[in-house]
């Protein structure tokens, strides 16, 4: 997938839009006058109030001081590289969404107010930007403003849309979608779905039908079944990726609204509890704001 071409660098943003955990994790490192206890304490209390997770923000820090002990570290700057190497580690399974087939498929699914329409529009625009043609499924038939704000994206775009009125089975516009992509030989198809809260069953249950008839009527084309979370959500984000997972086949997390959280450690967390990689963060409101993910990208803005 071409990644976005901008003017300020992907780096540069990412920085800007992981400031307020990178303050965060920056001040504890700073407290660094030698390998004791109540920096390494600090430390620790730091990464898991940065939503590291309580198991992974231990390990990694006996393993820094671990590292600090034997290869004698002393300065700030080496003690922070030491902790980018370990934590760059915890984060080896992220990968490219794969879109090789034509027509392939993206289905964005998550909760309620996550910000999985505004995702949709703006995967739409990258690719439509690249070259693709692109056709959107307005897939959340229960908001009637989710319907209206796609419809936008897909103007501002240029792609095309399959939308049906308010209220209609969402398991039936998927499908019409998929008949329309089907015919009009569209590159990339992206289903927009309805919130759903992981604890109704009937709702996942829904779910389940939807892929169903995606396997079904393009059981060769490439699937991208991307859960959208909102890292300001912390831990709780992480319990929907696990249960989201019980429901379909999820292939990557979206994680969303980095740049107003000082929680973007739940990357980490994320990546140690459930087998499903990051692909996509959301570092704010701009098109070119939704960026691949990139561990050591990532690890570095997290540690600026």
């Amino acid at each position: 997938m071409e990644p976005f071409k901008s003017v300020q660098g992907a780096l540069g943003r990412l920085k800007s839009g992981l400031s307020k955990t990178s303050r965060q994790i920056g001040a504890a490192l700073a407290s660094f006058t030698g390998a004791n206890d109540d920096f390494f304490d600090l430390l620790e209390e730091t990464l898991i109030l940065a939503d590291v997770g309580a198991q992974l923000a231990t390990c990694a820090v006996d393993e820094l001081k671990e590292t600090v002990i034997k290869d004698g570290l002393k300065g700030i700057f080496e003690i922070k590289k030491a902790l980018a190497r370990i934590l760059s580690d915890k984060l080896t399974h992220s990968a490219a969404l794969k879109l090789e087939t034509a027509p392939s498929v993206i289905l964005i699914v998550g909760v309620n107010g996550v910000g999985k329409t505004t995702t949709a529009g703006k995967l739409a625009a990258r690719f439509a930007s690249s070259g693709k043609s692109v056709l959107l499924c307005a897939g959340d038939t229960f908001r009637a403003a989710a319907g209206e704000q796609l419809s936008l994206w897909a103007t501002r775009s240029g792609a095309d849309i399959i939308r049906r009125e308010e209220g209609s089975d969402p398991a039936s516009v998927i499908f019409d979608a998929i008949c329309a992509a089907k015919a009009r030989k569209t590159d990339i198809l992206i289903c927009d779905t309805a919130g759903r809260l992981h604890n109704k069953s009937n709702l996942m249950n829904e779910l389940r039908k939807i892929c169903r008839i995606i396997n079904r009527e393009l059981p060769e084309a490439d699937l991208e079944i991307l859960l959208v979370v909102d890292a300001a959500t912390g831990q709780n984000g992480l319990r929907q990726a696990l249960l989201f997972k019980e429901a379909a086949d999820i292939t990557g997390i979206i994680l969303t609204k980095l740049d107003g959280t000082a929680k973007g450690g739940i990357v980490y967390a994320i990546a140690a509890e459930i087998d499903v990689p990051v692909k996509l963060i959301g570092i704010g409101e701009k098109v070119t704001d939704l960026m691949d993910f990139n561990a050591g990208d990532f690890t570095e803005a997290i540690l600026s």
